[in-house]
């Protein structure tokens, strides 16, 4: 319920007065017509353009959406507030405050006949508000921001929306290009975790052995990767092509089929991650395409071909859709197109969505006439489904809607494909604005983007929501908490409450900008709940988990401090207990619920003795993993830890958590490693000396909460003569391990060059599958 307006102290005495100011040769000829949620608006003093800006006094607005306004006379500005909102808005300002924090107004604050106007888009979209402007009505439409999202409508509105955007100067967004969120709906739920792994029957009734999956973020919902398995059979993504091999039983190996993706002048395709059900093997990847020159009627009326508009190559994601009833030959089915680069996907129970991200070049269009619309529709967003034919269908605008906190040159479309009809044209709902980090629960997909102020450069992410219901995604909430995101770890939901952390500030720093951690819990609305702030000050988040009520955070500078915090009252989350030990991790995986795995680096602090301060550095070592009892949860300790290598060690499980293979049933854990040694006959060894090559291939551990970490052994598909040839820094090319998996009794390594089978219990050789 809208609270009464109550005017304490008119802005200036003359405030009262109806007249109106109509500045020269900025006013427009006819008045626009203002409309909030449908419904005109009556102003008591007529809202005016001045400089091109629709402005409207102060007054008005605070009456429009419920809020109390002051003056203050001695900092001479006004003071709009309601509840825990203060919106202070200075005389003759481009500046205002909004709680506290400056923002640059597009335009500036102007006293006309003794009343303050402000810019009306400001003032609205400061409060939570929508501003739209519809130039074929010549209206302006206001709707509430948590109610429903606005639609971009028109060209003139795109191009507004988007100048204004880059004229603003108060909000800097890194962008990725265009998000594209594609969903499929899918027969057969794909395994969703390494850990839970059965035996199945397929369609000939023959009987699965156990298998894993790809390690993923959150329980039922499936990550897309390189190298995928259903038990049977083995699908990897190899050198541009898609392989796919009768793995089990490891005795009768072989290659069944190799898709192969042809390059022409006009298109080429580049597979980049697949998933596997029953019936589908789903091919992600890119296409480039590439355009003729676009005809446009020039000046006179002269047919002819602008510069702006010459031969270009467009990027696009792209899903291939195989019919598995013939692995031999695999026959194609489906296949869909998104406009943007492939970014990442999520697969849950029955839909599959998947990521792009595309820029709008919109400023080559700035000096296009309006009426050239056979130009200006190349703007537009647009999708291409084989049922449809082979050409792009673009997206109307009025069917465009937009993300206001986040505007950018960039689109978000999601949409969807039913695999159990595929004569079903895919469904396409498409968003202009930002995206760069992506969580997906089984009941929500959200995107955030984190924005920097100019003046403060501090950050702030902002949150949108999508709520996953009947096969389509469908925008729910927007929310925003300080500081800027790691990963799509630092995010989370449990028990109708989303979870993210944080770091503002900048390492390095001794002032008030030192670098700070935090986490926030929001609720189904996507508004604050609890916090818990000012972590770690001066060191930034290198790993994150959510397990449950409690939240695992890895902070660094020179050493690593694990924090443990209690969760379970969203209200008044706790800190509960640290432990700094040397070294950091970068991927946290649980092992149990008192207990959590992390993959990182060993370090070694050194003192910078020539410093006037006393001051330290940390190298990075080899790495290292730890496993953290956290059974006291005031007191975590580190019950084992294990060392590999020397500084220049690397594996691809520190940047990228589908490349771990775990088992806490099995105690299996497994990985790719890149190993690197110092020479033991070498005088020069220090902690910033790097090793020289020893190892490529996958290690492989039992673990257990007697011993811990356990090596039992180790897979290369280097050989004697490869080994030979290694310099310093080898180049295992395609033969390095990229995934390990296991089916049954055997473990399987994969490289582009080879399958590998091993005995799961004693690793020993079964069979070596060469991929032609």
């Amino acid at each position: 319920m809208k609270k009464k307006v109550r005017t304490i102290g008119l802005l200036l005495s003359a405030m009262i007065l109806t007249s109106t100011f109509t500045p020269v040769a900025t006013k427009a000829a006819q008045e626009p017509v203002v409309l909030l949620e449908g419904q005109p608006i009556v102003f008591s003093q007529q809202p005016m353009k001045l400089d091109g800006i629709l402005m409207a006094s102060v007054r008005d607005l605070a009456k429009i959406t419920g809020m109390d306004v002051t003056w203050n006379d001695t900092d001479q500005m006004a003071i709009v507030s309601q509840n825990e909102y203060e919106l202070k808005l200075p005389m003759n300002s481009d500046v205002a405050y909004v709680n506290g924090k400056a923002n640059t107004i597009y335009g500036s604050t102007q006293m006309v006949n003794g009343t303050m106007y402000v810019p009306l888009r400001f003032f609205m979209e400061s409060t939570n508000y929508v501003v739209r402007w519809d130039s074929a009505t010549s209206s302006v439409n206001i709707t509430k921001q948590t109610d429903s999202l606005p639609v971009v409508g028109t060209y003139d509105h795109l191009l507004t929306l988007l100048s204004q955007n880059q004229s603003i100067g108060n909000i800097r967004v890194i962008p990725l290009g265009k998000t594209v969120v594609t969903e499929m709906s899918t027969e057969a739920i794909s395994p969703t975790s390494v850990d839970s792994s059965s035996a199945k029957k397929d369609s000939t009734t023959a009987v699965v052995p156990e298998y894993s999956s790809t390690n993923v973020q959150v329980q039922g919902v499936d990550e897309s990767d390189v190298v995928k398995t259903d038990g049977t059979y083995i699908y990897t993504v190899n050198r541009q092509r898609i392989v796919v091999t009768q793995a089990y039983p490891a005795d009768q190996m072989k290659v069944l089929s190799i898709l192969d993706f042809p390059k022409n002048q006009s298109a080429q395709f580049q597979p980049s991650e697949i998933y596997v059900d029953d019936k589908h093997l789903i091919v992600i990847g890119n296409s480039l395409n590439y355009d003729t020159p676009v005809p446009y009627n020039g000046p006179a009326g002269l047919t002819e071909k602008r510069l702006i508009m010459p031969m270009k190559s467009q990027g696009n994601a792209k899903v291939m859709v195989y019919d598995l009833t013939d692995r031999n030959s695999l026959k194609l089915v489906k296949e869909a197109e998104l406009e943007g680069n492939y970014i990442s996907s999520r697969k849950v129970g029955s839909s599959l969505y998947f990521i792009s991200n595309k820029f709008v070049n919109y400023n080559r269009y700035q000096k296009i006439k309006k009426h050239d619309d056979e130009v200006l529709t190349d703007l537009a967003p647009a999708y291409r489904d084989s049922v449809s034919g082979d050409s792009f269908t673009k997206i109307p605008l009025d069917q465009v809607y937009y993300l206001p906190k986040a505007i950018e040159p960039n689109y978000v479309l999601i949409g969807s494909i039913n695999l159990n009809d595929l004569q079903q044209t895919m469904n396409v709902t498409s968003y202009l604005g930002s995206g760069q980090n992506v969580y997906a629960s089984e009941e929500n997909l959200t995107i955030a983007v984190t924005n920097y102020e100019q003046q403060s450069f501090q950050p702030e992410t902002i949150i949108y929501q999508f709520g996953l219901k009947a096969g389509k995604a469908t925008f729910t909430n927007t929310g925003k908490v300080p500081g800027r995101l790691l990963n799509q770890f630092s995010m989370d939901e449990h028990n109708g409450h989303f979870r993210i952390a944080t770091t503002t500030g900048e390492m390095g720093r001794t002032d008030e900008g030192t670098s700070m951690n935090h986490v926030f819990i929001l609720d189904a609305n996507l508004k604050m709940t609890g916090k818990i702030e000012n972590i770690a000050p001066g060191e930034r988040i290198y790993a994150v988990r959510f397990m449950g009520d409690r939240a695992y955070m890895v902070t660094f500078r020179n050493t690593d401090p694990l924090f443990v915090m209690d969760l379970k009252d969203p209200a008044a989350p706790k800190l509960l207990g640290a432990l700094k030990i040397p070294g950091y991790s970068d991927y946290l995986h649980p092992y149990d619920e008192n207990h959590v795995i992390g993959f990182g680096k060993d370090t070694i602090e050194v003192d910078l003795k020539n410093s006037q301060e006393p001051q330290s550095i940390a190298y990075y070592q080899g790495m290292k993993m730890a496993l953290f009892d956290i059974t006291d949860v005031n007191h975590p300790k580190e019950k084992f830890k294990e060392l590999i290598g020397d500084r220049g060690t690397d594996s691809e499980l520190l940047h990228n958590h589908r490349a771990l293979l775990f088992s806490k049933e099995k105690n299996l854990l497994s990985f790719p490693v890149n190993v690197m040694k110092f020479d033991a006959s070498s005088n020069t060894n220090s902690v910033s000396s790097y090793g020289t090559f020893a190892f490529q291939g996958a290690y492989v551990y039992k673990i257990d909460l007697d011993k811990g970490f356990q090596l039992r052994g180790s897979i290369t598909h280097l050989s004697e003569d490869d080994l030979k040839k290694a310099g310093q820094y080898v180049q295992a090319g395609d033969k390095q391990v990229q995934r390990v998996l296991y089916i049954g009794d055997t473990l399987y390594t994969i490289s582009n060059d080879l399958i590998k089978a091993n005995d799961l219990a004693t690793l020993q050789e079964k069979n070596t599958l060469i991929i032609p």
